[in-house]
Formats: C-alpha cells, structure tokens, sequence
C-alpha cells in the first residue's frame, strides 16, 4: 500500500494527495505534523529515497535558519532534527511498499 507524508497547508502536499485520490488507488495518508516519523522510520525512508538526510531538510524554514543552518551536523544529527522538528521536512513524499514515487 501507498503511503502519503501529508501536510495539508502546503500546497505541493495537497496537489500530490488529489492526484492520489483520483488514482482510485488505495494509500494511508500521514499527517507526519502530528504523527512524526520515528528515527528508523525517516532512516528508512531516506535509504528508499537514496537521498541524504540534509536533502530532505527545507532549509529555508525558520526553524532551521536560526538553529541548524550553521551548526556542523552529521547524517544522524540532522535525521534527529527532522524528527524532532518534522516541519523541517521537505514535502510530499510518497513511498510505495520498498520505493518512492
């Protein structure tokens, strides 16, 4: 099954859950604001990705500006920082079963 890391303020977000809801396939929506993602979850999701963690991060959020942009940070540090502050997660993703789409 599909899945949705969802953020219904965002615009992007939306676009991309409309064009899965006229899919008429069957996918669970996370709303990962208030349902964050585990560190192994976003772990996981980054290798699906074959992203690195810092490619995920919206750095231009405030929240990253004023407290991680200048900070040296390794790979688990930033995941944490996501994890920890899920707004700093750059949206949507969408992962069906061992990939993302």
């Amino acid at each position: 099954m599909m899945q949705i890391y969802h953020n219904s303020r965002c615009g992007k977000s939306r676009n991309c859950l409309a064009l899965l809801e006229n899919s008429k396939k069957e996918f669970e929506v996370i709303n990962y604001l208030t349902n964050p993602p585990s560190f192994e979850e976003l772990s996981s999701i980054l290798q699906k990705l074959n992203k690195k963690p810092i490619e995920l991060v919206r750095q231009k959020e405030k929240i990253w500006i004023e407290i991680f942009r200048d900070k040296k940070m390794n790979s688990e540090e930033i995941i944490q920082a996501m994890v920890d502050n899920p707004i700093l997660i750059e949206r949507p993703i969408v992962v069906m079963r061992n990939r993302r789409l």
